[in-house]
């Protein structure tokens, strides 16, 4: 039998009741298409709410809320501090000056050694999907109770670990803490909390002829870069191990790298390549954390590279002497600088990742890029004594672009730290 003329069949009413059921749906709830990389970062993370503060109200933070309400908690296995950028921010207030932490060396109180401008250090690191938490002093000592923390490394290490019990210390009572200084090693105690913020003097990590007698001739120093035990004595025991080496590697010279005691002798050294040598050196250190550590009571930290600010035509300005009277950061996206070898971030991930014991890699490098404008530079001390004026005059040869005004840079890196930790 026909259908009846001007009557649809059944099936495709039922059809296009379906559609228009959709389309209704569609209307009266917004949905959107994850994509894979947003449904494993909400596995593994919780949105983050977004308080306004005066600076979002004022317009000075150039983060707005719908920006800020995609951001997330802190997860270090998703989240990378590597790709953000530097929000100024006036209402933050650094925990701490160089006035008030009474343990800051002159080297880095740039305000106290006359800086006029502050706007350095209201500058903040936010990251591009994730929130990087505040440093919290309580938080810090709370996690380090009972443990021992070690910074181990060169001058720049020094810094983060200054700024380090900068952070915490002003909370803690005066008869509660105390500070001992050594040549190599410097302990700060934080009594209540049974806890220890000390730094090791390492430079290369690895044994040399410049480790407590400084050479000041690169070309005279010579490299043991198949030992490290004369350091490692001191690192025994330690809960957390926050290691880094780089800069006194770069003179720009070939390495003198011995194998074998000194007491041999320091005529069979050869000379190698910066990067060449660092493998060695790093292999070295990688080894004895391998053969050493017990991964289930020491947690093991690598700082990369801090970057020096030389050449201010690696951030187009031709008429600047390094990073004398820089104000700002560098705000392009990515930017990256001849104080920075590559080749050498290259051979700390190709040695972490095959080693036994974990390492973390805190990646401070590309942060630190764009800062060419909170570095000590003529705000310093040079052989113990203040610049004198005649020498803040000759930014050429004495604006110190390699080292970090306090409070400053160093403060994210421990922020950074404290959020892996």
């Amino acid at each position: 039998m026909k259908p009846s003329r001007g009557k649809l069949p059944l099936p495709i009413i039922t059809v296009v009741i379906c559609a228009f059921a959709i389309i209704a749906l569609l209307y009266t709830q917004r949905i959107t298409s994850p994509s894979p990389n947003s449904i494993l970062r909400f596995k593994s993370c919780s949105r983050k709410k977004h308080t306004p503060n005066s600076s979002d109200r004022d317009g000075k933070n150039d983060l707005d809320d719908s920006e800020a309400d995609d951001k997330f908690d802190f997860d270090p296995e998703e989240c990378s501090i590597v790709n953000g950028k530097w929000v100024f921010n006036s209402s933050v207030k650094p925990l701490y000056t160089d006035r008030s932490c009474p343990y800051l060396d002159r080297q880095v109180s740039c305000a106290k050694n006359g800086r006029p401008d502050s706007a350095y250090r209201h500058w903040e690191w936010q990251l591009d999907d994730c929130e990087l938490p505040r440093f919290n002093p309580k938080t810090a000592l709370k996690k380090l109770r009972g443990k021992r923390l070690m910074f181990v490394g060169d001058s720049l290490q020094r810094g983060q670990w200054q700024s380090f019990v900068c952070l915490v210390e002003h909370i803690i009572p005066e008869d509660k803490k105390s500070m001992h200084r050594g040549r190599s090693h410097s302990v700060f105690k934080a009594k209540e909390y049974n806890t220890t913020i000390e730094f090791y003097w390492a430079p290369f990590l690895v044994e040399s002829n410049s480790d407590l007698h400084i050479i000041g001739d690169p070309r005279q120093r010579i490299l043991r870069v198949d030992s490290v035990s004369k350091h490692a004595k001191h690192w025994l025991g330690v809960d957390i191990l926050v290691f880094n080496t780089y800069v006194w590697w770069m003179s720009g010279l070939r390495i003198k790298s011995l194998w074998g005691s000194f007491a041999n002798g320091e005529e069979g050294y050869e000379e190698l390549d910066a990067p060449v040598a660092y493998r060695f050196g790093l292999k070295t250190w990688a080894n004895w954390v391998d053969s050493t550590v017990n991964p289930n009571k020491t947690r093991v930290f690598f700082t990369t590279m801090s970057p020096t600010h030389m050449r201010s035509a690696d951030w187009n300005n031709k008429d600047g002497i390094k990073c004398y009277n820089e104000t700002k950061p560098v705000m392009k996206r990515g930017h990256w600088g001849t104080g920075s070898d590559k080749r050498i971030m290259n051979v700390v991930d190709s040695i972490v990742e095959k080693m036994k014991v974990p390492v973390t890699v805190i990646n401070i490098t590309q942060m630190s890029e764009h800062r060419v404008d909170a570095h000590s530079s003529v705000y310093t001390e040079t052989q113990g004594n203040l610049l004198t004026e005649e020498q803040k005059a000759d930014p050429l040869r004495y604006a110190d672009c390699i080292h970090w005004c306090l409070p400053g840079v160093p403060d994210t890196w421990n922020q950074a730290f404290l959020a892996y930790l």
